[in-house]
């Protein structure tokens, strides 16, 4: 195995520059730390289905600019593909939290429990719309009646509700 040669050690010119120090003290120590007690945090949760560059870019610049600041990004894998399904940014701020109206979660509930949720409402006006306009609904044939139309008989036989047997004579 070949043997390196050893570098000859430098031997520079001049001097370092003296640097300007008080008596009795260290380097760095002339400024002092300002130290915040940490205060409440909010936290944002970004859910995103379509994880691309595009959509990350646009979600970390849109929460940024609302004073928040990124915390993590956990992406759910597929076991097919190497690409992420999913994605979740979260962010926090210092804030005082979210203040918590119990009673008006009650009444919401109750309201979305005997109305129904606004979304719901709406899909059952675009049901009703449409079956203002669309065809009238036919009541399903049995299996027996189509096959007589099919066969082109006028008038399906009723259908035998059991067996009757008469007596011998």
């Amino acid at each position: 195995m070949p043997t390196k040669k050893k570098r000859p050690a430098r031997k520079s010119e001049k001097p370092p520059p003296q640097r300007r120090r008080r008596a009795g003290q260290r380097p760095g120590s002339g400024r002092s730390a300002v130290v915040r007690t940490p205060g409440p945090l909010q936290y944002k949760v970004v859910e995103l289905s379509t994880v691309d560059e595009g959509t990350l870019e646009r979600t970390l610049n849109e929460w940024t600019a609302k004073g928040w600041n990124l915390d993590g990004v956990q992406f759910a894998m597929r076991e097919a593909s190497k690409r992420p399904a999913m994605a979740f940014v979260f962010f926090t701020r210092e804030g005082a939290p979210a203040e918590h109206d119990e009673d008006a979660a009650r009444e919401r509930l109750l309201r979305l429990s005997d109305t129904g949720s606004p979304t719901a409402a709406l899909a059952a006006g675009k049901v009703q719309e449409h079956a203002a306009w669309s065809v009238p609904q036919m009541h399903p044939l049995s299996a027996h009646e189509r096959l007589a139309r099919l066969a082109g008989l006028d008038e399906p036989e009723p259908p035998e509700e059991g067996l009757t047997l008469e007596p011998e004579e």
